[in-house]
């Protein structure tokens, strides 16, 4: 994984994991099957969107990958544009919309570039969940955001937390990394590096938690098994959710412009 890495070659890498998530045929029932097995892995999204809060209000997500957070936005209402490197992504987005009797403005593009799509000062949510990290350079990605948001408007996005669960297990070898090792760029952040991150891009984090932890063992969840870790079997539920929310690796941050 490099920092160097280039845009090119992260859109490949994306349209080769959009090519491998969906499985044909692109049914309605289809999605709804994969949206319900997202929800049941990470019920916090749903949540940290807060869909209903953006009814006829203007919304731009970057990254939308395929389509997920994308039909939850337009089915509440709001006005969404969506924005992807990857243009197989793009196109399953498209699909899934479709298949849900759905319309919205779909449009592949770079986030560093997002000047080239979108107009300056008109948006009030910029979203970007389980996405900067992934960018070679998250700072001109989110400057980029910076323009597009309106003065009063929201920025949510996700950032891998380094200060996580999953990271310290990793690091003690008794967990696999999540991350892909072919994945050109996958960082993650402490939260004083998230916030610094923000101030140098003219957005202040009025708000940042920390969510989910993926229980099971890696190997057999790709081939289809659910076999909990066996720290997390011997969990009882209540404290599995305390140790998400102290040391989850999805960092939710709620941001406002400066």
């Amino acid at each position: 994984m490099s920092d160097q890495a280039s845009i090119a070659a992260v859109a490949g890498y994306w349209s080769r994991r959009a090519g491998a998530a969906c499985v044909e045929p692109e049914t309605r029932a289809r999605f709804e099957a994969l949206d319900r097995q997202r929800q049941a892995l990470a019920p916090h999204i749903q949540a940290f969107a807060d869909f209903p809060r953006w009814t006829d209000r203007r919304v731009l997500e970057i990254g939308c990958g395929l389509g997920e957070d994308a039909a939850g936005f337009v089915r509440a209402g709001a006005e969404y544009t969506g924005i992807d490197v990857s243009l197989a992504s793009v196109k399953v987005a498209r699909r899934r919309l479709a298949a849900y009797g759905l319309d919205a403005n779909i449009v592949h593009g770079d986030a560093e570039r997002l000047g080239e799509h979108v107009r300056h000062a008109s948006f009030d949510l910029v979203y970007a969940f389980d996405v900067l990290h992934h960018t070679p350079n998250p700072d001109e990605a989110i400057r980029q955001a910076r323009r597009a948001i309106r003065p009063d408007g929201e920025f949510r996005l996700m950032l891998h937390a380094s200060e996580s669960w999953p990271d310290a297990m990793i690091e003690a070898g008794f967990e696999q990394p999540e991350t892909d090792p072919d994945c050109p760029v996958a960082r993650s952040y402490s939260r004083a590096e998230a916030r610094a991150l923000l101030r140098a891009n003219d957005f202040s984090a009025i708000a940042i938690t920390q969510d989910h932890i993926f229980p099971y063992q890696p190997d057999a969840f790709a081939r289809g098994e659910k076999i909990l870790l066996p720290w997390f079997a011997a969990m009882p539920p209540g404290m599995f959710r305390a140790l998400e929310r102290r040391f989850g690796r999805h960092m939710l941050i709620v941001a406002k412009p400066a």
